[in-house]
């Protein structure tokens, strides 16, 4: 099968990221982590693949992402945890919500990085 007929693939586990609702570059769009002149040119990969970020969503419908090492939440300042979940999770309802429903690529991240981005 030829490349494009793939899809795209996820640099960590090779397989197919075959639904928006799983992609991690997308949230980190959502999240103004990848300006949007970069979006097609970053590597793909699921969201549970990048276990540092998706350790911070905390929703019914997400299976938790426990990481080990430094980079385990459980070890990090409380307060910061607490203000990375609340932005990483409505990021990724954000993406939940756009998968679902047809919307422009300009519109896809968070009003706070849209704004951040018009006073850039």
């Amino acid at each position: 099968m030829a490349r494009c007929d793939q899809g795209y693939l996820c640099d960590v586990c090779g397989d197919e990221v075959a639904e928006l609702a799983d992609s991690d570059l997308y949230l980190s769009y959502i999240l103004g982590l990848i300006e949007p002149q970069l979006l097609f040119s970053r590597p793909e990969r699921h969201i549970r693949c990048n276990a540092t970020q998706a350790q911070f969503i905390v929703d019914a419908a997400f299976s938790p992402v426990f990481v080990a090492g430094a980079f385990d939440k459980r070890l990090l300042d409380p307060a910061y945890v607490a203000a990375q979940e609340a932005f990483v999770t409505r990021g990724w309802r954000r993406l939940q919500e756009i998968a679902r429903q047809p919307v422009p690529i300009n519109e896809y991240p968070l009003p706070e990085v849209l704004a951040r981005w018009e006073q850039e």
